[in-house]
């Protein structure tokens, strides 16, 4: 026994000095490049030609760590985190679109509908050159939103380069208040419902519900959901937006390495609407939250997809202040669609692709150029159906469907879906 036992104990002093070993080990490892580190810095400010300010550098460095991980985490100053804040809640001024790092270079994610942006044609896809001749390479997205907005009024010039083009071009945009409501709804025709939804802020699923309101459920038998050109936002408005439509059942899980990071979202039975056919539409700028909203519906059965392939953000972000009022943005987990799959750099695939076709002006000016039954002569003249008889749809509808060959699809579609139901 004696033999045994002292064994033992070599084999387990043994043990330990291959513990304390590894632990030394570790922790040179550790601390090793936080010492690399500390040198460069002493050297900058001991020998570069000018003068350095040291809480520059140091943030320089904490962006530029940042910026290796992944194209979501960013570090921001306290000005940037404080813009932050504005964009999800409040409201402030710019020229309104999304922007990312794809690639390398500054691309619009997706312009914001009824903004300055949106109305100079600026596309999802566009990759802005310069601001205010400016050079964008290696900018960040935070400097970036930080030269384009700005007092309402004053303008920002934006070198863009379109995809499939070779010549960029130079749009002047006025900056302006960009509206913070998410939702705007249109009857398309008696009882089919558009319903918009641009981004997904803290009032996302208010401005939905009252939307929605105008128009009682027994009263509608389509709905159309607009996600394109929509750059996400906000998790748990997206949630809350899928939860409106869906009676049971999980909405989005996400993994991480954290525990906290290690969520599932059900649906808690505040539906809005369950049983109105739905089609969604979705497009290469429709991100994040609104991909997760169109992968719940389209998993569940509950709306049709239609338009193009999404944009495949599939991760979340942790906002984390820090305590001079700066912050980081974390990529903290990624989320899955409810039957597990990850849209990461894949997006969603539509139920029904329809390229979006642009109609050109010669196309414009043909129709309108087109003759129709009033034109002729002697055509027949009838009296007006009295207004609650026949509800005419509004020009702004009209001039909606007739630009827009994926919503008039999506039209058809949703007042078909009941007899394609019962044809099962």
């Amino acid at each position: 026994m004696r033999v045994v036992h002292w064994v033992g104990t070599v084999t387990l002093l043994f043990l330990l000095a291959i513990t304390f070993s590894q632990s030394m080990a570790t922790d040179e490892e550790r601390y090793s490049p936080l010492k690399r580190f500390s040198q460069v810095l002493d050297l900058v400010e001991r020998y570069h030609v000018d003068d350095v300010d040291r809480n520059e550098m140091i943030q320089g460095a904490i962006r530029g760590m940042l910026q290796e991980l992944d194209p979501h985490s960013s570090f921001m100053t306290q000005d940037a985190f404080r813009e932050m804040q504005i964009d999800t809640s409040g409201e402030f001024t710019g020229i309104g679109i999304e922007i990312s790092i794809v690639e390398g270079r500054l691309t619009v994610v997706s312009p914001i509908e009824d903004t300055p942006a949106f109305r100079e044609g600026l596309q999802a896809g566009d990759h802005i050159m310069k601001i205010d001749g400016q050079s964008t390479q290696d900018i960040t997205v935070m400097d970036a939103v930080k030269l384009i907005r700005g007092p309402r009024g004053t303008t920002v010039e934006l070198t863009v380069l379109s995809r499939g083009e070779t010549v960029p071009r130079t749009v002047s945009i006025t900056r302006d208040v960009i509206p913070m409501h998410t939702v705007r709804l249109f009857e398309l025709e008696p009882g089919v419902v558009l319903v918009r939804l641009t981004s997904f802020k803290e009032t996302s699923m208010d401005d939905m519900r009252e939307a929605l309101a105008q128009i009682a459920p027994e009263d509608r038998v389509g709905l159309i959901l607009d996600l394109r050109n929509n750059p996400g936002g906000l998790l748990n408005q997206a949630v809350a937006v899928a939860d409106a439509f869906l009676e049971e059942g999980k909405i989005v899980f996400t993994q991480g390495r954290a525990a906290q990071s290690q969520m599932n979202f059900e649906a808690s039975r505040n539906v809005l609407d369950r049983e109105t056919p739905m089609v969604v539409l979705i497009n290469g700028g429709s991100a994040s939250a609104s991909e997760i909203v169109a992968g719940a519906l389209q998993d569940h059965g509950r709306a049709l997809i239609l338009g193009e392939q999404s944009f495949g953000k599939g991760s979340v972000q942790t906002i984390i202040p820090l305590a001079d009022g700066s912050g980081i943005k974390l990529t903290t987990a990624v989320y899955y669609t409810p039957s597990g799959r990850s849209i990461q750099a894949k997006g969603i695939l539509p139920d029904i692709s329809v390229p979006f076709v642009a109609l050109s002006e010669e196309q414009q000016e043909g129709r309108m150029r087109m003759v129709r039954e009033g034109d002729l002569i002697r055509h027949l003249e009838t009296g007006p159906i009295p207004q609650d008889q026949l509800d005419q749809p509004r020009p702004e509808v009209l001039e909606m469907l007739e630009r827009d060959n994926q919503l008039r699809l999506a039209l058809e579609m949703v007042k078909a879906m009941p007899r394609l139901k019962a044809l099962r």
